[in-house]
């Protein structure tokens, strides 16, 4: 096995880069988009080699990558849940030590001394870190950001997953969110939000899970009430669920929605947004009814739906 403190392949850049262009083209993706997967991938590949892999569980958009869910939107980021103290100077020099690991030889450099990390709080009761830093194939650059939340309950447990490889170099495996994580986190947070809501992202992804997925009632109903408890966000009881702009025609949200759709070039997904919303409530109205009648919903989701 070759690794980077080893004499370096002659060309190893360059022939990374023509076999991700070629699978941009087999795949009709943009190149950037590929380049920007492929460096995701390599350093989660690096976190699953280390010492710290099961303190990080992967969740967010990357998670529907493990999926492979049609129509996922598209990231640039990756997304995780912490089981370590939140301090930004211990975190950078976790992140130094995953860069500056050995790895087979994949091409990629990811430099130590990029690293920089900063404090978000985003849908969460502890604050969480943000780090950035870059990534090199040769001399293209590859703008790495990680963010990190905290203090968030997990149901059901994370499981070890399989993050699959855009080229025949070794897969990641770690720590992954489960579906009905993340249905509960999301929905959680738009609940929370209210008429401040301008994740779109949100709306899309819920909407998504639940034409693609089968949920077991049980499962998702436990999660969603966990999830309100610990966040101490109040569950709504009945639809509408949302606030009056997101069914408004008129309203912002609309333009917020469209724009959003755009940007994501998606195709099947409903162009008004109160669609969305209708399509949701659709999806969750019923294990909510159960968890407010103190109840664990037995029966189960078959995408689209409904519930049986």
């Amino acid at each position: 096995m070759t690794f980077n403190e080893n004499p370096k392949p002659k060309n190893i850049e360059a022939s990374v880069r023509a076999r991700l262009q070629n699978k941009a083209q087999e795949t009709g993706r943009p190149f950037a988009e590929v380049f920007q997967y492929y460096g995701m991938e390599r350093f989660l590949y690096r976190l699953s080699e280390s010492k710290y892999a099961d303190t990080f569980v992967l969740k967010g958009a990357l998670m529907f990558v493990v999926w492979k869910v049609p129509g996922m939107r598209t990231t640039r980021d990756i997304d995780f849940l912490g089981r370590f103290d939140n301090e930004i100077i211990g975190i950078e020099s976790v992140f130094k030590e995953i860069c500056s690991m050995r790895v087979p030889q994949d091409g990629l450099v990811f430099e130590p001394e990029t690293i920089k990390g900063e404090r978000i709080k985003e849908d969460a009761d502890y604050e969480g870190v943000r780090i950035k830093f870059t990534g090199f194939l040769g001399k293209a650059r590859i703008p790495m950001q990680v963010d990190i939340g905290f203090g968030d309950v997990i149901f059901p447990k994370p499981k070890t997953i399989s993050y699959p490889a855009i080229l025949d170099f070794p897969s990641a495996h770690l720590k992954g969110y489960a579906a009905e994580t993340v249905v509960a986190e999301k929905f959680e947070a738009m609940i929370k939000l209210g008429r401040l809501n301008s994740r779109m992202k949100d709306f899309y992804d819920i909407w998504l899970m639940a034409r693609q997925f089968q949920f077991k009632g049980e499962e998702l109903t436990q999660a969603i009430r966990r999830t309100f408890e610990h966040r101490g966000t109040r569950l709504p009881e009945k639809a509408p669920f949302f606030e009056a702009e997101i069914y408004n025609k008129l309203s912002d949200r609309q333009q917020l929605w469209k724009a959003f759709l755009q940007k994501i070039e998606t195709k099947g997904a409903p162009d008004e947004l109160f669609e969305m919303a209708l399509a949701i409530e659709d999806f969750l109205l019923e294990p909510v009814k159960t968890i407010h009648a103190g109840r664990n919903l037995a029966t189960h989701w078959h995408a689209p739906g409904p519930w049986r």
